[in-house]
């Protein structure tokens, strides 16, 4: 299994990778200014990465309702299956980004906000956390059991 994480936003698309080893690492996040541009180079990372699987970030509210940003990760998952084929799974994102942009000092958080850096780490904490779901950590053995 091969998986691009995927925190879709309007302004940039934050990115990960993670693998069978079920570590999820940061990508260079997509900061194209045109939607279109930043649609290609989507595709381009899907490719290169020869992913296959796309964890999407799913913008629950707080009350578990969908709002307008989860409608939208809703349509931009069936466009990813409809033109790659490759199965879509939305990830409940909530405060990610906060959690992401918490690691970042107060003093460089706009400056690096426009990298997307905060963006792909967010990617990260999602894609993180569908690995984990997906492969649980061993078990520890039980001291008992000698």
């Amino acid at each position: 299994m091969r998986c691009l994480g995927i925190d879709y936003g309007t302004r940039r698309i934050g990115l990960s990778y993670g693998d069978d080893l079920g570590v999820a690492t940061p990508l260079p996040a997509i900061v194209d200014a045109a939607p279109e541009q930043r649609w290609a180079a989507l595709l381009a990372v899907v490719k290169q990465r020869d992913a296959t699987d796309l964890v999407l970030g799913y913008p629950l509210n707080m009350d578990d309702t969908a709002g307008p940003k989860a409608k939208e990760a809703e349509a931009l998952a069936g466009r990813l299956r409809a033109e790659l084929s490759l199965p879509v799974h939305l990830v409940d994102e909530r405060l990610t980004s906060y959690e992401a942009e918490a690691t970042i000092a107060k003093s460089k958080r706009r400056e690096v906000r426009a990298s997307g850096l905060i963006d792909s780490r967010a990617a990260t904490l999602i894609l993180q956390d569908f690995l984990d779901q997906k492969s649980p950590p061993p078990a520890v053995p039980d001291a008992d059991s000698d």
